[in-house]
């Protein structure tokens, strides 16, 4: 359900905080700046990056091959100090391959028990390379470890490290030897993310510094602590009736059921549930805090409304026959927020 919050006085923070925001702002001012030494013409993919990081969320990067996902997920790593693992998603990667398993040991004295091995996925930073190359069933393993922040195995249940995140990356689902993502494992990721093509001025500098003798290097500028205490303080941030007036008319305003706009009962199949309001609400406030802002405004809800929503929606037939494209919808919807 959509967290309750208090909005008697949305614009007023107590000095402690007020404080505790101003903090962070600058902290994560220097997160930016370490990314920003090696990662080159991608600022509104960091920004989504690091805003779905702070909302204590899992990131979904969808790009061609050779556009830095995998070099942006290591880095992100070093910099916010996390226990980093990465799995390299194959046709034939089974789900104890990324879960872990129990192996059968005989001690000194002759007693035989199960042992639990665990998979890379007990880790705090989780880089899912090529997530939909593997099988459905193997995809379908890190459900649970990603909503439920723990592994069952054989009826035993085992907690992840805190915090724990899942960044992967997916080819385009029009390339050969893919398997798309189910709607369920989607929905689990907070965003989105489209990592495009960097500019002309930005792929000359990555040339010049990745080609030479010397290659700049992450380095850490938060700790893990740091960044459990950080997302709990986007949670205490206050939200105003306008910003979640316009999260719940963007959410609702995209099912066919409750939808206003014709465009959207004619065109889409279904819609987003309640966890793409709680995505917003949450996004919103930490989208605030990097810009160095004390509150979300409803532009935060526009600006991150095509990460939050173009996964948790589906066109019919008739749109794709028309050649209405998710973007359309997602734009129309927007427009209608004023």
């Amino acid at each position: 359900m959509v967290e309750v919050v208090d909005h008697s006085e949305p614009n007023i923070l107590p000095n402690v905080l007020l404080a505790e925001v101003e903090a962070l702002g600058a902290r994560l001012a220097r997160v930016r700046e370490a990314v920003g030494r090696v990662i080159f013409g991608q600022p509104a993919v960091v920004e989504q990056v690091l805003i779905s990081i702070l909302s204590g969320g899992h990131v979904l990067l969808v790009g061609v091959p050779g556009l830095g996902k995998t070099k942006l997920v290591e880095t992100l790593g070093t910099v916010l100090g996390l226990d980093e693992s990465r799995v390299q998603f194959t046709p034939d990667l089974m789900p104890a391959d990324i879960l872990g398993s129990e192996v059968l040991e005989e001690g000194a004295d002759g007693r035989r028990a199960f042992r639990f091995i665990k998979g890379p996925v007990f880790c705090q930073l989780l880089m899912a390379d090529e997530i939909n190359r593997a099988s459905p069933r193997t995809q379908s393993a890190l459900l649970q470890a990603m909503q439920e922040k723990k592994v069952a195995i054989a009826g035993q249940a085992h907690p992840l490290p805190s915090p724990f995140h899942v960044l992967a990356t997916q080819n385009p689902i029009e390339q050969e030897g893919t398997y798309p993502l189910p709607e369920a494992q989607l929905d689990r990721f907070l965003l989105e993310v489209e990592v495009t093509y960097p500019d002309e001025e930005a792929e000359r500098a990555m040339l010049l510094a990745t080609t030479g003798a010397a290659e700049a290097r992450a380095v850490n500028a938060m700790s893990a602590a740091e960044l459990v205490a950080a997302q709990a303080l986007i949670r205490r941030i206050p939200v105003s009736a306008q910003v979640l007036d316009a999260i719940l008319k963007l959410v609702r305003g995209a099912r066919p059921e409750t939808a206003g706009l014709p465009m959207i009962r004619q065109h889409l199949a279904w819609g987003p549930g309640p966890r793409a309001a709680q995505a917003l609400m949450l996004a919103a406030r930490a989208r605030a805090v990097l810009d160095g802002r004390l509150a979300p405004s409803v532009e935060d809800v526009i600006a991150l409304a095509d990460p939050v929503l173009r996964h948790r929606m589906a066109l019919n037939f008739a749109a794709r026959a028309d050649g209405i494209r998710l973007q359309d919808v997602i734009g129309a919807l927007k427009t209608s927020l004023g």
